[in-house]
C-alpha cells in the first residue's frame, strides 16, 4: 500500500512540473496559443546601425512592438527592419519611422509616428517615410580632423577647421 502512495506523490509531481515546464515556455518564448497578439509591419532605411533584433519600437514613448528581422532590400539597396507590433496600436499608410538612441549607452530603437490622415496599414504593410538622425560618432570625427566647417560670418565665404 505504501509503495502505490510514493509512486502516486512522484507522478503528481512530475505532472506539475511538466506543467509548470511548458507555461514558462509559453510565457518566455513568447508564443501565442489563443491567437496573434501582433502584426507584422517593415520600414526601409538608408543605415540601421546599431539597431538589433529584439530591439525596441516605441510610439509616443511607449513600447509598443519589437525589432523581429534585419535584412537588405538588394534592389533600393536599403536595410530593411522587420517589426511586430501590438494589435491595438493602428499605425497608419502617412506614418513615419527613424532609428533613435535610448541614453547615453547608445542602445537603439525605433520610433514611429503613427500618422493618422490615411488608411491603417494592414499586416505585412511597409513604413515608407523614415528617416536616420546624423551620427554622432561622424560628426565627432569631422570636428577633430577638420572637416566641419564654420559658419560664416557677415559677408563672408564658409571655411573649413583647421
Amino acid at each position: 500500500m505504501k509503495k502505490y502512495s510514493i509512486e502516486t506523490t512522484v507522478g503528481i509531481f512530475i505532472v506539475a512540473g511538466l506543467i509548470c515546464v511548458g507555461y514558462m515556455t509559453v510565457k518566455l518564448g513568447n508564443v501565442s496559443l489563443f491567437g496573434e497578439k501582433n502584426y507584422p509591419l517593415s520600414a526601409h532605411f538608408t543605415s540601421v546601425a546599431g539597431l538589433r533584433v529584439g530591439s525596441s519600437v516605441e510610439v509616443y514613448g511607449i513600447q509598443v512592438g519589437t525589432v523581429t528581422n534585419l535584412t537588405i532590400d538588394q534592389d533600393k539597396q536599403m536595410g530593411v527592419v522587420g517589426m511586430k507590433i501590438d494589435k491595438g496600436t493602428i499605425i497608419y499608410d502617412d506614418a513615419s519611422a527613424i532609428v533613435k538612441t535610448a541614453g547615453l549607452i547608445g542602445d537603439k530603437y525605433v520610433k514611429v509616428d503613427p500618422g493618422g490622415s490615411g488608411q491603417p496599414l494592414k499586416p505585412g504593410g511597409v513604413i515608407t517615410q523614415t528617416s536616420v538622425p546624423a551620427d554622432i560618432e561622424d560628426l565627432i570625427g569631422k570636428y577633430a580632423f577638420g572637416d566641419v566647417k564654420k559658419p560664416p560670418a557677415q559677408g563672408e565665404e564658409p571655411q573649413s577647421v583647421k
